[in-house]
């Protein structure tokens, strides 16, 4: 659990040395692999997408257990909040089609996306935010962590603050809000 932990925040800060990983996840045994629950498998899933993506002429050094990497990272059912409800009620008013949490190829959930175009809307509630006492929030390493990866996997991501949300008045300030957002990424 420790070399999970370890190497998921060292690849959640965008840590680019392929010595560190190799050496730390190589130090993995396999009594240690047979330990490891699905919060640490996935962690370890994360991390192989980080390596992939940051050090793709190399091996991952757990690539054997890949594919429970990802069944792990999988068993993560989403838990649409009545937010995410909102969200996607006020872009289907302003017709902005998409699908309701897709999944991409690689296991990721995404809030309302348009696969075709790879441009993904995520709503984030208070659990994807640092308190900063009296100051705005700021997103936390585990929600820019997986912005980051969709970003280098070719995703356009427009974050949809729950502070934000909530101070709009009505469904016309909601609406303004959106088209603004997404004319803002020239979506």
């Amino acid at each position: 659990q420790d070399i999970a932990n370890t190497a998921w925040a060292f690849a959640c800060i965008g840590w680019l040395n392929l010595d560190f990983f190799v050496a730390l996840l190589s130090s993995m045994s396999i009594e240690h692999q047979d330990s490891l629950n699905d919060k640490d498998l996935s962690q370890l899933y994360l991390v192989s997408l980080h390596f992939q993506l940051e050090f793709p002429d190399h091996n991952f050094p757990l690539a054997h257990m890949q594919s429970e990497l990802l069944t792990a990272f999988n068993r993560q059912e989403p838990r649409p909040s009545q937010l995410q409800h909102n969200v996607a009620a006020a872009l289907n008013r302003i017709g902005w089609n998409h699908s309701f949490e897709y999944e991409t190829p690689e296991g990721f959930s995404l809030d309302m996306a348009q696969p075709e175009t790879k441009c993904a809307i995520e709503v984030d509630g208070p659990s994807h935010y640092l308190k900063c006492n009296g100051r705005r929030p700021t997103e936390n390493g585990r929600t820019k962590f997986k912005s980051r990866l969709l970003f280098k996997l070719g995703w356009t991501i427009i974050h949809i603050p729950y502070f934000e949300w909530n101070a709009l008045l009505n469904v016309e300030a909601q609406d303004t809000y959106l088209l603004t957002k997404l004319r803002s990424f020239g979506v």
